[in-house]
């Protein structure tokens, strides 16, 4: 009995030390986590002997292509507070002292507090309470601030706009949200970030490096000055310049010939797809989204019926109506549906049946070339039902219509093209499925044939119209459009310098190009026409059943050495040869002159008085 009592204390004694050894184990490897593994608990004793002050860098300026400086840096200042250290302060004091209430004191200091809405809060490390107070402000604050202990001044710099211009492609500069700050730990409560344009497209570029300042404090958290005298501290790097490819003035005269009306204007260097100037109407001054009044300044641009923020220049999805055609055209060359000597009848249009799609008067019947000048309607439509009704080439009539989706998307249609902006809609170019769904599997082209002439399903941006008149200025290739035309110290994404073909051999574009200059010298764009240099060019009259018809033109110019090609997008406008055509003329005399003739300056002046809407509502 003796020796079992023993063998059983023995072993409590054994249970025990264990249980002991493994307390004593816990903590050793808690402790080993907090000091080594971690920084939290070393963060939070350092709080209280230093500071350490973030030092913001310089954002990267803009320029145009030429130079002209659009986009620059001011000073400006922010209040900071360290909540653990601003207790008992004279709050009527700093309030006076910062023209201020009580009530946004203490609003300001709950969201201050606010997890939700700050991430990362410490009452140990500064947070932002005041931003961008100007010179004035700082300096008037400054003398007063020894009386408001927790509280201290940051410089930093805010963005400023040279010019009313480019507001869209610019885009502006805002306080980052709590997914901002999630998304990216560069960034902390107070910091600013790109909202739209190339300020947040190329945010990364653009912002640099932060630096950081670390400072000694007191046991009263008073500071004595720099830590090891400025050893450990890290000077910011600025952001990179970025150069933009507009011409400002170019984008100055479309924003001014765009004046009053719905729409956009893209032009593009053909040769390098660098966007020459992109127009969307009606837009706003981004000069007034800096500072303090943003937040109420983008209230009201929000608010407003006539939506100025929407860049429709790539974000507007529109039927591109008869500018169509030339992809048509080259569609069913490709695929030997067409020779271009193959004639078709119009009878003021096409019929077939019970079908009918109208046109306007000209004679017929017509090959390829002049029913481009004189925009056909019954030329292409008859083409698409040739096309679809081959059941020599194609098994199907779905297995045309994916063939003829695949030429679409080989121009730039039905995707976004990439341009480095955010927000770039698709479009729309309907496929096989899509008709099964909407009419079953024997659905005809004559249930579709509206697509042939730009209508119906298809939808472009103005930016796509933009490319399809790049890419026939290039006979067969475009480059991905794009705003940036250099990135200091950096290399372009290759997306914006490698050529992308379409599926259609070059030599056919060349019946093309004959048919859109025929359009300028004889046609549809007479409007266009000038002695100056060769314009090739297509209008489009997109059929609106909300309204009056929209008003588009897609060319280039000079013929054989295209130095640029345009989209001229106005909602409303009627014919193509009202706005489009004299829009899209003056945009090609600007860039390629380098300035507009007397009498062109008359007519830019008329087209800017020349209103379709009401800027005060919105309305038609």
């Amino acid at each position: 009995m003796l020796a079992e009592r023993n063998y059983e204390l023995g072993k409590r004694r054994y249970v025990l030390g264990a249980i002991a050894f493994a307390v004593v184990f816990i903590y050793v490897l808690r402790l080993f986590s907090l000091q080594l593994l971690s920084d939290d608990f070393k963060r939070n004793a350092d709080s209280n002997a230093f500071l350490r002050r973030i030092q913001y860098p310089a954002r990267g300026g803009i320029t145009d292509r030429n130079g002209k400086l659009m986009v620059y840096n001011q000073p400006a200042y922010d209040i900071m507070v360290v909540m653990k250290e601003q207790e008992g302060i004279d709050t009527m004091g700093l309030c006076n002292a910062l023209g201020i209430t009580v009530e946004w004191y203490e609003k300001r200091m709950e969201e201050i507090k606010d997890r939700n809405r700050n991430p990362g809060y410490s009452s140990y490390t500064e947070q932002l309470f005041m931003s961008q107070l100007n010179t004035e402000e700082f300096s008037a604050f400054q003398e007063k601030l020894f009386r408001f202990p927790g509280f201290s001044i940051q410089k930093r710099s805010i963005r400023q706009y040279t010019m009313p211009y480019a507001a869209h492609i610019l885009g502006d500069v805002g306080e980052v949200s709590p997914s901002d700050i999630e998304a990216d730990d560069y960034y902390r409560s107070g910091d600013y970030i790109g909202k739209l344009g190339v300020e947040r497209f190329y945010e990364k570029q653009l912002r640099g490096e932060k630096g950081v300042e670390i400072l000694l404090r007191d046991a009263r958290g008073r500071i004595k000055g720099k830590y090891q005298n400025g050893k450990m501290d890290r000077a910011p790097e600025p952001g990179r310049n970025l150069t933009l490819s507009l011409d400002l003035d170019l984008q100055a005269l479309g924003e001014r010939l765009m004046t009053g009306k719905k729409g956009a204007i893209v032009a593009i260097e053909p040769a390098t797809g660098e966007v020459l100037c992109m127009v969307s109407s009606p837009t706003y001054d981004p000069r007034k989204m800096v500072g303090r009044q943003r937040g109420a300044n983008s209230a009201k641009l929000y608010s407003d019926p006539a939506r100025p923020l929407l860049n429709r220049a790539i974000m507007g999805q529109y039927p591109p109506g008869s500018t169509f055609k030339t992809s048509q055209g080259l569609t069913f060359l490709q695929e030997g549906i067409i020779t271009p000597g193959t004639a078709y009848p119009c009878s003021h249009g096409f019929r077939y049946g019970g079908m009918k799609v109208g046109c306007h008067a000209h004679p017929a019947p017509l090959p390829l070339i002049p029913s481009i000048a004189t925009s056909c309607n019954g030329y292409f439509c008859w083409g698409l039902y040739h096309m679809f009704g081959n059941r020599r080439r194609y098994k199907t009539i779905q297995d045309a219509m994916t063939t003829w989706k695949d030429f679409m998307v080989s121009m730039g249609f039905g995707y976004p093209l990439g341009v480095d902006l955010p927000g770039e809609k698709r479009g729309m170019i309907p496929n096989a499925d899509y008709y099964d769904k909407a009419y079953g599997k024997d659905w005809t082209s004559l249930s579709i044939i509206s697509i042939a002439i730009g209508q119906g399903e298809v939808l472009l941006t103005p930016l796509q119209i933009a490319n399809l008149g790049a890419t026939i200025a290039n006979r067969g290739w475009f480059i991905t459009p794009h705003v940036v035309k250099h990135i200091q110290d950096e290399q372009l994404d290759t997306m914006y310098t490698h050529r992308r073909y379409t599926k259609v051999q070059p030599s056919y574009y060349q019946y093309i190009v004959e048919g859109m200059r025929k359009a300028v010298t004889g046609g549809t764009c007479r409007g266009a026409n000038t002695s100056m240099y060769e314009v090739c060019g297509k209008t489009g009259t997109a059929q609106n059943p909300h309204g009056r018809d929209h008003s588009a033109f897609m060319g280039f110019a000079p013929m054989d050495k295209p130095k640029i090609a345009v989209c001229v997008y106005v909602e409303n406008g009627g014919f193509g040869a009202h706005f489009g055509v004299p829009i899209g003329a003056l945009i090609m005399e600007q860039y390629i002159n380098g300035k507009l003739s007397e009498g062109s300056e008359a007519q830019a002046r008329a087209f800017e008085n020349r209103h379709t809407i009401s800027i005060q509502d919105g309305t038609e």
